[in-house]
Formats: C-alpha cells, structure tokens, sequence
C-alpha cells in the first residue's frame, strides 16, 4: 500500500506536491469515488482517476539528453519550436525534463516519467551541484568574480555562494571562458548572474548535473541512466538535503 499522491507522481501526472492540490481540489478517485483526504493508501489493484481519465502505471524510465542550443525544455511549443521530447520519437512512456535549460543554452538535462524522483531532484533543499561553461564578453576582474563566489543579488533575491574559475581569456577578441558551479534553479540564473558584474552570456553549457556528465553524447544525443545511476542521484539529492538540515 503506497500514499495515493505518491502513486500519482510516480505515473508522471505531476509532481508529488501538485498531487495533493489535485486531492484537495477533489480531481482524484480510487475506485470510483472522490478523495479529497491525503492520507489515503492505495494498492496495486485499486483503480486511480485524475480529471476523470483513468491513471496508466508506467514502468519508471530515465534519461540523460544532450540538449542541443535552440529546443525548448518542454514537452510541447504553442509556436511550434522543436521541445526536448521530439529526440525520443520511439519513447512511449510520457516523459518530461527535470528542471529546465534556456532556449539557447545547451547541455546535460534529465527526462523521466517519475514524478516523484523528478520532484526529488528539482527541490530547493535537494538542488545539487550543476557545472556549467560560459563563454562571456570582456575579461572579468577577480574581484568580479568573488562577487559571484558570495552570492549576488538579483532581482528575485540573493544567489547562493557559487564556485567559480576562469579558464581562459581572449584578449584580442575581448571574451572569456569561464566555469560556473551552482546548486539552485532560478530562472536564467547564470545569465542573470553574469549580466549583474558586467559580462553578458554568449554561449551557456551545462556539462555535469551532479556526478553525471555528457560523456560519450553529441547535441541531440541521449542514453537511458543504468538503475545504479538512479539510486545514486537519488541518494545523492537526499544527502544533500540531510546535510543541509543538520548544518
């Protein structure tokens, strides 16, 4: 017997949270009749609807995509633009990212059906690290970059103290390569952050989500996580957050 908001985002409905709206706003039956309570438990066997439409238990599948700059981190564009999702044409299951990546930022992105697993890693207790590589204008000062290693202040609050090396400089053409290591999930943040000292982004790739990297991928290029890769960010997300609650 499993919590029925547990069962919900297992199926890919949503996340677990957004489960519980659903059970509260009274869009969930078990076998016919409404729950509107969340500490309902379900098995196997009992029939689960959400909106009416009865709930298909999915085998879990997770991927690893190499997100090719201009494709939306969606699993549709009301204007048509190519979405994550169109690189798994024989894919049945529903998938959807993890997170997200900008339009013009390309890079590692997780896809999975698991509900509950994406809810895991996309909390803001859970954040786990995120290594990315910016190509910006100018030459950075240090004392520039310090200010992005305590945390900056942007206009939807203060980032979290970020590790940050400068890889190389080219002073003919006045860019620099520099690597960025965050843990947070704010919209465009690393953008953001950059724009704040000085530096716009020309180029943004993210090249490792925890111990996880693009190794062996092109753009466009995805492979399935083998099962101990799952445990392991899993425990990995989980970590993070009992260390942060004990500090």
């Amino acid at each position: 017997m499993e919590r029925l908001q547990k069962v919900i985002a297992r199926a890919g409905i949503s996340s677990r949270r957004k489960a519980e709206e659903l059970i509260k706003e009274g869009r969930v039956k078990v076998n016919g009749k409404v729950v509107t309570e969340l500490g309902v438990k379900v098995s196997p066997s009992d029939k689960v609807e959400v909106n009416e439409v009865p709930l298909e238990k999915e085998v879990p599948v997770y991927f690893l995509l190499y997100k090719p700059r201009g494709v939306i981190s969606s699993v549709s564009d009301e204007k048509g633009r190519k979405v994550v999702t169109d690189f798994f044409p024989a894919i049945k299951e529903r998938i959807f990212p993890v997170g997200r990546l900008d339009y013009d930022t390309s890079g590692l992105l997780l896809l999975t059906n698991d509900g509950e697993f994406a809810n895991l890693l996309m909390h803001p207790k859970n954040e786990i690290e995120k290594v990315y590589v910016a190509k910006v204008k100018g030459l950075p000062l240090r004392e520039n970059l310090k200010k992005l290693e305590k945390g900056i202040r942007l206009e939807d609050g203060k980032t979290a103290p970020a590790k940050v090396k400068l890889l190389s400089t080219d002073k003919k053409k006045q860019t620099s390569i520099v690597e960025i290591i965050i843990h947070e999930g704010k919209n465009r943040q690393v953008r953001r952050m950059f724009e704040a000292i000085g530096h716009e982004v020309l180029k943004l790739k993210r090249e490792r989500y925890g111990f996880l990297t693009l190794t062996g991928l092109r753009a466009g290029e995805a492979r399935e996580l083998t099962t101990h890769e799952v445990k392991q960010i899993r425990a990995l997300a989980l970590d993070v957050s009992k260390r942060r609650k004990n500090s």
